[in-house]
């Protein structure tokens, strides 16, 4: 049997996850007061093997039953049975934005703002994430990256770490994305700006990649880069990061920052990594 108990900070998309889930056949129950956590294992388990996949979602709704949680995980323990905590987690900004966007309150604001309920709920659930088996920051997932990091984790029952890449090309006449752990400038890459018949196009063409990439420099640098991240990689991981983000710009954001991008993302996918792409200027005026 394998069981998932999915928890997280509020707006983090557990909701969505469970939903998924289900789809993958999990038996989901939303909301279940951690106490009665054992006897319903021991009913489950009662079912003769009808019931093998099962997600719980627990988080700080339950407001006092919350506290139970621990003493259920401890007596799921002693009784040698094995458990998965999937902890989604997001960044502040993003948080506070889904809220606003909702109009709903959170759980632990009281008369208090937002982000003093979201700084009340990490300090709250601090423990279980570093008990957590798999960690998924969502902060830059969209809804159908979140369900292929599931997919992965859950129904294919790949072994993953708990690193999530992201990559971002942008223009630096528009800004460095604030959430950025890394930046490279290839400002001084091939331009296709300026050769007829590139200039209106984007580095998800191929044509655009081509000439950008039919240059020496290009392909040291994207070589370079992807030994930099590859050392990295396993750096942050031990360190226990679970996003690492990597925004590789040009002027405008279309053509040469989008091309290194997208092949950095492919060379990291090949290599097994956990990684997804995001072109924010790509499509601006």
């Amino acid at each position: 049997m394998r069981f998932v108990i999915i928890t997280g900070l509020s707006g983090a998309g557990k909701s969505q996850a469970v939903k998924y889930l289900e789809d993958f056949g999990y038996f989901c129950v939303d909301n279940l007061p951690p106490a009665l956590i054992p006897k319903f294992v021991e009913l489950c388990h009662q079912t003769k093997g009808k019931i093998e996949k099962i997600a719980l979602v627990i988080d700080i709704r339950g407001g006092l039953f919350f506290d139970d949680l621990f003493a259920s995980l401890e007596e799921l323990e002693e009784s040698l049975f094995n458990y998965e905590i999937l902890f989604l987690d997001a960044g502040e900004e993003v948080l506070v934005k889904r809220y606003k966007e909702t109009r709903r309150m959170h759980p632990l604001s009281g008369d208090g703002s937002i982000s003093e309920g979201i700084m009340k709920e990490r300090e709250k659930l601090q423990y279980l994430k570093q008990k957590a088996t798999n960690i998924i920051d969502t902060t830059n997932l969209i809804p159908s990256q979140l369900k292929e990091e599931l997919r992965n984790i859950y129904l294919e029952g790949n072994e993953t770490n708990n690193l999530i890449i992201n990559i971002v090309s942008f223009g630096f006449k528009r800004g460095i994305p604030l959430d950025a752990d890394l930046v490279f400038d290839v400002r001084f890459l091939p331009n296709p700006f300026y050769i007829e018949g590139l200039k209106e196009r984007t580095g998800q063409e191929e044509d655009v990649r081509e000439y950008v990439m039919n240059s020496p420099v290009s392909i040291a640098f994207l070589e370079k880069l992807y030994d930099l991240i590859d050392f990295l990689i396993p750096c942050y991981i031990k360190e226990g990061k679970n996003q690492l983000v990597i925004a590789i710009g040009c002027t405008g954001g279309k053509h040469r920052s989008v091309t290194i991008a997208h092949a950095l993302f492919h060379k990291l996918k090949e290599s097994g990594e956990r990684v997804i792409v995001n072109h924010r200027d790509c499509n601006s005026k």
